[in-house]
């Protein structure tokens, strides 16, 4: 055994992972192998303010690469993990080579799901925004006038749409389900969101699927829906969810499900194996969750970075999350899975606006919508296991501080 720590990835849960370690110092060697050919960078502002040209490349970068070697981290770019062989501890990378290792961490995160080419998936002009290239090639797309449609009425699908349209685009949304956001969030968000989108211009169709699309040349240039129309458009954002990248981590006979089985302690069905971010699927609160967030992706990393260096404290997610559509801000914290009622509470400022989330009458959730104070107090109350009176909670006049006495 080398007591080598591998790790699978290069996104933000593998860096959290590595420079926790580093800071708690462990001084374990190190790889790190990382499938792109750059160094692990941020990804929320890819479809914000990169793919808006407000902000470079290198400006997204976690830490310059002298970092990595002066901290003892080999990073591998541009490599992939082709196979994990559990008996005798060692990956084989894509240039045929094997490396030992004595704990592996796999940080695979999650791919796009894509529309098939049977209905013209493949045609050009029809983007996800995973990493940088799919911004770089999308941004030349950003033009006003040119119509858009994106599909999928998600966080990813939204902040997509509010970035098109504050570039002059005509934007279509089209929704599945009976409702935007109608996995992630009550029906009372739904309905302020798709008010905050209808009232910046963008065409939001709910109930309304994708039949096909239509191109010419091998160009998209329309897309029949699911109600027989027919809309002309340049572009397509597709935005239907993400798979977690397991199937390695299945291959190798782990415990997986729509991601990594892992238990609060981060490990796999092999306990020299962990898994972090948003391939992990962990258990919280009875239920077994995968979290997409970069709350999640560097907490748990850092918790498990925590373990791996002699500690023992579980990881225990209190989830936030949050969401940046035009000049509005939507803070989530705690997770509405299994809430049977909601309370909507108007903020102080003009469209400032709460929303809280009960299950069996105990508070699990708050979306706060431009209220910075709602959000505080929510994420308090739910890290207290608190759950306020919901009379006092629907009285605009009662500070919210006054809740946390």
């Amino acid at each position: 055994m080398s007591g080598r720590l591998v790790v699978i990835g290069g996104g933000q849960a593998a860096f959290a992972l590595v420079a926790k370690l580093r800071a708690l110092q462990d001084t374990r060697p190190i790889t790190v192998i990382a499938a792109e050919a750059c160094l692990p960078y941020q990804r929320p502002p890819l479809s914000k303010k990169y793919l808006l040209r407000e902000m470079s490349l290198d400006r997204l970068l976690y830490r310059p690469e002298a970092w990595y070697a002066e901290h003892g981290i080999d990073i591998r770019l541009s490599t992939t993990v082709t196979r994990v062989d559990r008996r005798a501890s060692e990956v084989t990378l894509s240039d045929g080579s094997r490396l030992a290792y004595e704990t592996l961490a796999f940080a695979t995160g999650a791919t796009p799901r894509r529309l098939p080419a049977s209905i013209g998936g493949d045609l050009e002009g029809v983007y996800v925004v995973r990493d940088f290239r799919d911004a770089d090639r999308l941004a030349e797309e950003m033009k006003p006038g040119r119509r858009v449609l994106v599909i999928g009425g998600g966080y990813i699908g939204l902040e997509a749409a509010a970035v098109a349209r504050s570039c002059g685009l005509e934007v279509t949304v089209i929704e599945m389900a009976d409702r935007i956001l109608q996995r992630v969030a009550s029906a009372a968000t739904s309905a302020i969101v798709r008010e905050i989108h209808r009232s910046h211009g963008v065409d939001i169709r709910e109930r309304m699927g994708l039949h096909r699309l239509i191109g010419e040349g091998g160009q998209v240039t329309a897309a029949e829906l699911s109600d027989g129309s027919v809309i002309p458009l340049d572009v397509v954002i597709v935005g239907i969810g993400v798979a977690a990248n397991d199937a390695l981590a299945h291959d190798a006979g782990l415990e997986t499900s729509n991601g990594i089985l892992v238990d609060s302690h981060g490990r796999t069905s092999d306990p020299a194996i962990f898994a972090i971010g948003d391939c992990a699927v962990l258990p919280w609160q009875g239920m077994r969750i995968r979290l997409e967030s970069v709350q999640n992706a560097v907490d748990q990393a850092e918790a498990i970075a925590a373990i791996l260096a002699g500690g023992s404290a579980p990881y225990d997610p209190n989830p936030w999350f949050w969401s940046d559509q035009y000049d509005v801000k939507l803070q989530i914290a705690g997770f509405g899975l299994g809430h049977d009622e909601t309370l909507v509470r108007p903020g102080q400022r003009e469209g400032s606006v709460s929303v809280w989330y009960f299950r069996q009458g105990k508070l699990i959730a708050v979306d706060a919508i431009n209220d910075a104070k709602a959000y505080v107090t929510g994420k308090k109350l739910l890290e207290a296991g608190a759950t306020p009176d919901p009379a006092l909670l629907a009285d605009p006049q009662v500070d919210l501080k006054s809740l946390l006495v």
